[in-house]
């Protein structure tokens, strides 16, 4: 995040990222080590109300589409992880704005900080800016997660059929590895740019962007093209490392309750 708002305003304060270790490593001499975990309590907030429903509803939505059939089309899965996605953005919307918030401000000495904590933040917006400050950016949000949640569930389900139709792989820890991996890479190619200006959006102030179009105008007018990778590599890690938890997780927890189904219904 500090990659991509870097630009917007090249900090108050002169400090200037380069690279990802270069960024880390000046985000811990300058505003300490804390500072790593800036929006922690309002990203699992985040996490727990928008994965739950993007990702718990995803095969219930992908049945709607095709009408109860087991066998889903690439057009059928893409409206699944779009819906879901949108869907969840909507009702989680707060909890992202406050995560960017937190994690944009710095904490240099000198410096205010904008909010003292979570709760802080969602009260100081909402009597600033209106309840509508809490869903700021929700427009370029539903478009970035409808687009990453697409991504990550269809590339992820698309991959893992090839590993096993072609028997590359078995259903198994590796083959849930790979493809979790590989949904992460494709998800952030395709998603970098609308989440840099979702990014920038969600962060300005009230006035600096018109609209989430006008602040991709400004990018791309004043930064070039290459404003919409900013923080590339830091994403990819991210998106990638978080896939491989999330997806090896499910894989792991479906097969649980599965195993535990069967055992009640043999009980029975």
């Amino acid at each position: 995040l500090s990659f991509q708002i870097q630009g917007e305003s090249t900090a108050a304060n002169g400090i200037r990222y380069k690279g990802v270790f270069g960024t880390i490593g000046t985000i811990v001499k300058t505003e300490g080590p804390k500072s790593l975990y800036n929006g922690l309590v309002a990203g699992l907030q985040r996490q727990m109300s928008f994965a739950s429903i993007r990702i718990g509803l995803y095969d219930t939505v992908k049945l709607y589409y095709t009408n109860g059939k087991e066998k889903a089309g690439i057009v059928s899965r893409i409206l699944a992880g779009c819906t879901t996605g949108a869907l969840a953005v909507t009702i989680a919307q707060p909890t992202d704005v406050v995560k960017v918030r937190f994690q944009a401000q710095v904490n240099l000495k000198g410096v205010k900080r904008r909010y003292n904590g979570t709760m802080d933040a969602y009260k100081t917006i909402a009597r600033q800016e209106g309840m509508k400050g809490l869903w700021k950016g929700t427009f370029p949000n539903v478009t970035r997660n409808a687009i990453v949640n697409c991504t990550e569930l269809v590339t992820y389900d698309l991959i893992k059929e090839s590993l096993l139709q072609y028997k590359l792989m078995t259903d198994n820890l590796p083959c849930h590895f790979v493809s979790a991996f590989g949904a992460g890479f494709c998800t952030t190619v395709i998603a970098s740019p609308v989440d840099v200006v979702k990014t920038r959006y969600m962060n300005s102030p009230p006035g600096q962007y018109k609209s989430a179009i006008n602040c991709a105008w400004t990018m791309l007018t004043k930064e070039g093209p290459t404003a919409f990778y900013k923080g590339f590599v830091p994403s990819f890690l991210r998106l990638g490392s978080w896939n491989v938890v999330m997806f090896v997780s499910y894989e792991q927890l479906k097969r649980a309750m599965m195993k535990s189904r069967q055992r009640v219904e043999y009980a029975v």
